[in-house]
């Protein structure tokens, strides 16, 4: 249950082994030796490998296969933002090699360094799911590790240039608008209520941070033997600075509670047991105790981050829809779409979180 387990490539996600063996004796310190290629599987949007010669272990990070959004899957970016990160910032791992040469594999990519641990996606450990304090403990965890992240110095690590603060807020709702309709497939009408609302309803900044803008369990790394130790924070595919709180928004969309019921608690983002057993609101106020950050408006950071797990969800479907990835996993992403507007919409209508 590590999900650190990887598995054959899928059909028509293979890399060109001989070309990037080559490449990287050439750009690595690497001694001769065969190339074994694997498949981290569980992981629905830029696509990572396990990369073994002879005893080192690399993790490779490309775009997906039919991706519509270049400006969400670019790898220079996100191993720029890697390598300034990882200097101040303990569970960003290093990135090694980049390259934007797409005859090595059809695509740019880049090579980091792998980090093992355990990544919870539903069904916990059982030292979990028996312990209400090592839940608690952990949940803490979790946002505490946000809220360091929200508190770095992003000027004084040269990673001021990766977004505007002013107008953040608004650039957010406008483009995961747009990018709704461009993927959309069928119509959802709770969503595009919820779309209407957010555009009417955009408030203040309430400051600026880099943020992780994917947080999640699905993203985080736990040490196996210490659950209240995070090994990595992966994925910062969607890393810029803006507004902390559509961050924590974000973060919140993924956290279900027990009313929406078995199919969206059993999505594997978050730890089961800790959704069933700790609310959204006793996030932010472990997030307002940590950060000193006050989080009255919560409701329409938590609507947006619905919202814009939806669109994330919509584009990923858009590419099973149109056969750009085989991925069998995407077939049902259509229901968790109109699902996530459904949610989204009744916390609207009842004001609540």
């Amino acid at each position: 249950m590590t999900n650190q387990d990887t598995k054959q490539i899928r059909q028509g996600e293979e890399l060109n082994e001989a070309n990037l063996l080559a490449f990287l004796r050439e750009n690595l310190d690497l001694k001769s030796g065969e190339i074994k290629t694997l498949q981290f599987p569980a992981g629905s949007s830029n696509l990572t490998y396990l990369i073994k010669i002879d005893d080192a272990e690399f993790v490779l990070r490309r775009p997906p296969f039919g991706n519509k959004v270049k400006s969400a899957h670019d790898m220079k970016r996100e191993f720029d933002v890697l390598e300034k990160l990882s200097k101040v910032y303990k569970p960003a791992p290093k990135p090694l090699v980049y390259s934007a040469d797409e005859n090595v594999i059809g695509s740019e990519f880049y090579l980091m360094e792998r980090r093992t641990g355990l990544i919870i996606r539903g069904k916990s450990p059982q030292i979990l799911e028996e312990s209400k304090d090592l839940q608690r403990q952990v949940c803490v965890l979790f946002i505490e590790n946000l809220v360091e992240l929200h508190l770095l110095d992003y000027k004084k690590i040269d990673l001021s240039k990766l977004g505007k603060p002013e107008g953040y807020a608004t650039r957010q709702v406008e483009g995961w608008t747009k990018r709704y309709f461009n993927a959309k497939t069928d119509a959802h009408a709770e969503l595009e209520t919820t779309i209407e609302w957010l555009n009417q309803n955009i408030p203040v900044e309430s400051g600026a941070a880099l943020v992780h803008n994917d947080y999640k369990f699905d993203n985080v790394m736990l040490n196996p033997e210490n659950l209240t130790e995070i090994t990595a924070i992966l994925d910062w595919e969607m890393t810029t600075v803006g507004d902390p709180l559509m961050d924590l928004g974000t973060t919140l969309g993924y956290w279900m509670s027990r009313e929406v019921g078995a199919e969206m608690l059993s999505m594997p983002f978050n730890p089961r047991v800790l959704m069933e057993n700790i609310s959204r609101r006793e996030l932010v106020e472990i997030y307002e105790e940590k950060s000193g950050k006050n989080v009255s408006n919560i409701l329409f950071y938590y609507v947006f981050g619905t919202f814009k797990i939806a669109v994330i969800a919509q584009q990923i479907y858009f590419r099973f829809a149109r056969g750009f990835t085989k991925d069998k996993r995407f077939a049902a992403f259509n229901h968790f779409v109109n699902a996530l507007g459904k949610i989204a919409l009744k916390a609207i209508e009842t004001e609540k979180i």
